[in-house]
């Protein structure tokens, strides 16, 4: 292999050494921040198994871009600032997305965006399924020992749009267009546990109760003598959560639209509850 000679550039203001300038045709990259959560997913295994759950329904004959590295190239552009697909007509070409996607810096280009267009769309309600049974595997597996009690957050989180995504929808209360997605965290680890991409008008306890019991079920087969206790928002304060919750028999704290009735009735005991 042969290099060219590269061109030098010397300064002497800096006079216990001289300072040297040379200049390189390597490719460059301003996401090499990337690299350390690139080797910690190698560790834990999460776009792998990420991947792995999706249906693929391409012949393997003609497949040019694998979905785990779709996943990867999604996954590390939206850790990285760029959630707009479009930011991958260029990425595609950089020298950090492809070492992240198993490619080398000098190998073919990466998938351009509507190839991601396509992947993201077709992924269906069976791959969603089976992506749920990941992110919950991967909290579990991620306490060394069995914790004595878990506390289990539900957030509903504006998430605005632009564009004509599907089901986005104008929410008066956020005065934009958006998604809401369920987030459900662990207070103990901070984990997001589950997430459920809805439709921007969705009821904030949308789903959550189906959520919410497959969550306790598949950790109380971890571990079957762990104390749960469910928090969540007034959006969450209404019989489906608290029957949901009581089958289970969890411990639960959902918030409550005040009112005036409301206040005067709870005062003595709220007044108690600041007092200890």
């Amino acid at each position: 292999m042969n290099r060219q000679p590269a061109t030098l550039f010397a300064f002497d203001f800096f006079q216990p050494l001289p300072i040297q300038i040379e200049v390189s045709v390597a490719p460059l990259t301003s996401d090499a921040g990337l690299l350390p959560l690139r080797q910690f997913d190698q560790r834990i295994g999460l776009t792998r198994q990420f991947a792995a759950v999706l249906d693929d329904p391409r012949h393997p004959n003609l497949i040019e871009h694998s979905f785990t590295e779709m996943v990867r190239m999604r996954v590390f552009g939206i850790l990285a600032g760029y959630e707009d697909q479009n930011d991958h007509d260029t990425l595609r070409t950089d020298a950090v997305f492809k070492l992240i996607a198993d490619r080398s810096p000098i190998d073919t280009d990466l998938a351009s965006q509507p190839t991601l267009s396509r992947f993201e769309n077709q992924v269906n309600i069976a791959s969603l399924k089976r992506l749920r049974k990941v992110f919950v595997d991967q909290f579990i597996a991620s306490f060394a020992e069995s914790p004595l009690s878990l506390t289990f957050d539900l957030d509903a989180v504006d998430d605005p749009i632009y564009g004509s995504q599907q089901l986005t929808l104008f929410h008066a209360f956020y005065e934009q267009y958006q998604y809401l997605p369920l987030v459900i965290t662990s207070a103990e680890t901070e984990q997001v546990v589950m997430v459920s991409l809805r439709h921007g008008t969705a009821a904030a306890s949308l789903g959550a109760d189906d959520d919410l019991e497959y969550l306790v079920r598949r950790v109380r087969e971890a571990w079957p003598n762990v104390r749960i206790h469910v928090r969540g928002d007034g959006g969450f304060g209404n019989p489906t959560m608290y029957e949901v919750c009581e089958r289970l028999e969890i411990v639960y704290t959902f918030g409550l639209s005040t009112n005036a009735v409301l206040q005067r009735t709870s005062e003595e005991l709220l007044a108690e509850a600041v007092a200890l």
